[in-house]
């Protein structure tokens, strides 16, 4: 079964999820919805990630399975992606390009068996010049308040049905650019609090550059 929903998001980004469930969810990650899978190449290969707040569970993957290229073969392969400790409510990571690039589209990509499948996490962005701009801010502060933009927010457990599968998020901008940025923020929440098991198994993250 394959699901694809699209949102408008803000700054008139659109957010298209895509699902793949039973069968149709494998090792090579391929969504016939999008006609998208993980690459090797993107922009966001060489990009380094940091950890801002929130812990790493000690089962998880190092934060580089966010863009290493290697996939999960499985839909409980933990070491092959990255997620917050369990019982934790998620926390923040950051993304640094190096230098500020035109992004044409950033997909992220989950995959396990039930409620750490889903995606739901707000998602910043900088290009680092703003004058009160912070790279690292912490928890209880707003980036709003400095120097970051709310790109769009990610829910996608309104298509998850069991909650188990893959998930592929999709985000892209008018005219093909969601805008010139260095730094991606994503503050990330659990999909459920019923039990501790409820942070999203981050598969990949892509970052496309427009040419």
């Amino acid at each position: 079964m394959l699901c694809a929903l699209a949102l408008t998001a803000q700054a008139q980004l659109t957010v298209t999820v895509d699902q793949n469930v039973g069968p149709a969810a494998t090792k090579d990650f391929k969504f016939k919805a999008l006609r998208l899978a993980p690459i090797k190449d993107d922009a966001g290969a060489k990009a380094t990630i940091s950890l801002l707040s929130g812990e790493r569970d000690p089962e998880s993957g190092d934060l580089s399975a966010l863009n290493d290229g290697a996939l999960p073969v499985k839909e409980d392969d933990a070491k092959a992606n990255f997620f917050f400790a369990d019982g934790s409510g998620g926390g923040r990571f950051r993304m640094d390009l190096g230098e500020a690039i035109d992004i044409k589209q950033i997909n992220t990509y989950s995959w396990h068996s039930g409620a750490r499948a889903p995606q739901v996490y707000m998602l910043y962005a900088s290009d680092g010049a703003d004058p009160h701009f912070c790279a690292e801010p912490p928890p209880d502060t707003n980036p709003n308040e400095c120097g970051w933009q709310l790109l769009t927010s990610v829910d996608t457990r309104r298509n998850r049905g069991d909650g188990g599968g893959q998930y592929l998020v999709s985000i892209t901008g008018a005219r093909g650019l969601i805008g010139k940025y260095r730094y991606l923020l994503f503050v990330c929440s659990a999909t459920e609090t019923e039990d501790d098991f409820g942070n999203t198994y981050f598969s990949e993250i892509d970052i496309i550059a427009r040419k």
